[in-house]
């Protein structure tokens, strides 16, 4: 049996990036992004305008296995990872120091979602953010496996999109269902405990497997499969077999 393939629409402009999101797996994404951005522009393909979004203020636990220095303990995440960057590459990338909340504003081609809780991601869907971006790609770990889902979300600008990847939310209904929160998403309050609860290489193994599927979607402009499921414990990655809207597959048939 072929596989299904997901094409990229190159008529549609997929460029402005906002991540939401700056801790471990944030971060990493965020660190990793201006490679992708230098590989589309040296193809001749539009590079990335990015909005790197978070509320958070650096704290020493964050100094263990996030890339923040104690010299930067009390300032805002998302402007120290930017600042960061476009001194070091010559980007002109935007920091917000506010959450994404229901009321959210803004234009996104690409949202990419890096919280720690399903309340969090449910306040995501219902932004109007959210309701205008043509992908969302998704990011969710425990202490040492996870998973990363791109998906295309069911509003206006996805209507009438032939083959519509579906999004986490849709295959994973529990994953945006706060009642299913635990003390155990909580940021642990100790350096030890931190690596307790986390091992050091899962949030860049996720972050670097997604991206190079990004890489793939925006330089070739197809994908195979939107997603994986990383175990650091087997050593395993298993793909995501490309899953699109349910009318789309009966049309089809």
């Amino acid at each position: 049996m072929p596989r299904t393939v997901h094409k990229l629409n190159r008529s549609r402009a997929v460029h402005r990036v906002v991540v939401i999101g700056c801790g471990g797996t944030g971060s990493a994404v965020i660190g990793g992004l201006p490679f992708l951005h230098q590989a589309l522009s040296a193809a001749g393909y539009p590079g990335l305008h990015v909005i790197v979004a978070d509320g958070d203020k650096v704290t020493p636990t964050n100094c263990v296995r996030q890339p923040f220095s104690e010299s930067e303990i009390g300032l805002y995440k998302s402007v120290v990872l930017v600042n960061r960057l476009n001194l070091f590459w010559g980007l002109n990338w935007y920091a917000s120091t506010e959450y994404v909340t229901a009321k959210t504003q803004g234009k996104a081609d690409i949202i990419i979602s890096c919280v720690d809780t399903r309340a969090a991601r449910l306040v995501i869907t219902k932004s109007p953010l959210f309701k205008e971006c043509v992908y969302w790609l998704d990011f969710g770990n425990t202490a040492d496996g996870g998973q990363f889902v791109l998906g295309q979300p069911k509003n206006d600008r996805n209507r009438k999109t032939p083959g519509r990847l579906l999004t986490v939310a849709e295959l994973f209904p529990e994953i945006v269902t706060p009642l299913l929160d635990s003390t155990d998403d909580l940021p642990a309050c100790s350096a030890v405990e931190a690596l307790e609860r986390q091992e050091p290489f899962i949030n860049q193994t996720l972050a670097y497997q997604a991206l190079a599927m990004l890489a793939r979607l925006f330089r070739h402009g197809e994908l195979t499969h939107h997603g994986g499921f990383v175990s650091l414990a087997n050593g395993r990655t298993a793909p995501l077999a490309i899953r699109t809207a349910p009318w789309i597959l009966k049309r089809a048939a």
